[in-house]
């Protein structure tokens, strides 16, 4: 499933294409929000932000719109009159003169004003967005102390967006294999070394992951894996989806154990269990 890499990608190219340019045409596939579609024709793209799984559109006029992709929604972009051949339902559609980003399947969507936007009870909720810019390390660091945080184990706390939103299964076992932690710790249980390499990996793995359309090994690594093997699901990752392979770092045999309902995978050489 798309993780906070992959929610920003989609939304660059939904941006790539409609900002500032006049919305032609504007629709609605909720019965709720068609009095909305000639209220933003005419209008513009501003900026799209991303909160995990959600899009925030915010259009020329004041008002904004929510969007969350939940399990089956996908956005498509094409250019204008290219829309694809599909069975999904259109639930949003927003055409320019010369493209089109429309949304399907989806079907938690809603417009506010701008301003109480952030209102909205999931933005209300999730911590902030792992790929935000004003994101720095001292944020997550401070996230990590917190009380509300700091005494879960760490394989619970990477998968609630109430912590920070955009972090999933994938970037979950990647973290924490990049920082040496075990997933059964808990924040309160590392020093402050510890504390500040998982913060300054927990954005380094997610930004490398968008920049590079979703590698989390390290440059120089990704090169020499792709020179033995063109296949982007096994060179991709440090860890994950590698059960039993031997670690990149180590050679000791990758294992994998089921945290939350969901698979995790460490190296018990290079994640030993203290902090």
């Amino acid at each position: 499933m798309p993780e906070g890499p992959e929610i920003r990608r989609a939304a660059d190219k939904i941006e790539d294409v409609l900002i500032d340019k006049p919305l032609e045409r504007v629709e609605f596939g909720l019965p709720q929000l068609k009095n909305y579609e000639k209220q933003l024709e005419e209008q513009h793209v501003l900026k799209i932000e991303t909160r995990g799984k959600a899009l925030i559109t915010h259009f020329s006029n004041g008002l904004s719109m929510y969007s969350h992709n939940q399990l089956y929604g996908i956005w498509h972009t094409c250019k204008r009159g290219e829309v694809p051949q599909t069975n999904r339902q259109l639930r949003v559609g927003l055409h320019t003169p010369t493209h089109s980003a429309i949304l399907y399947s989806a079907s938690d969507i809603s417009i506010y004003p701008t301003e109480l936007i952030h209102e909205h009870p999931f933005l209300q909720r999730v911590g902030p967005d792992v790929l935000d810019p004003s994101v720095t390390e001292s944020v997550v660091e401070a996230r990590l102390s917190d009380k509300a945080f700091r005494n879960r184990a760490l394989s619970t706390l990477y998968l609630d967006q109430r912590f920070m939103a955009g972090l999933g299964n994938y970037l979950r076992s990647e973290i924490l294999f990049a920082a040496g932690v075990h997933p059964a710790l808990k924040p309160s249980e590392l020093g402050a070394d510890k504390l500040k390499s998982l913060a300054q990996h927990t954005l380094d793995i997610c930004k490398r992951s968008y920049d590079t359309g979703g590698y989390t090994v390290y440059t120089e690594l990704r090169e020499v894996l792709q020179q033995q093997d063109n296949d982007f699901e096994r060179t991709r990752f440090m860890v994950f989806d590698r059960e039993e392979m031997p670690c990149r770092v180590c050679a000791t045999p990758i294992r994998r154990q089921t945290y939350n309902g969901r698979r995790l995978y460490w190296c018990s050489r290079c994640q030993p269990a203290r902090g």
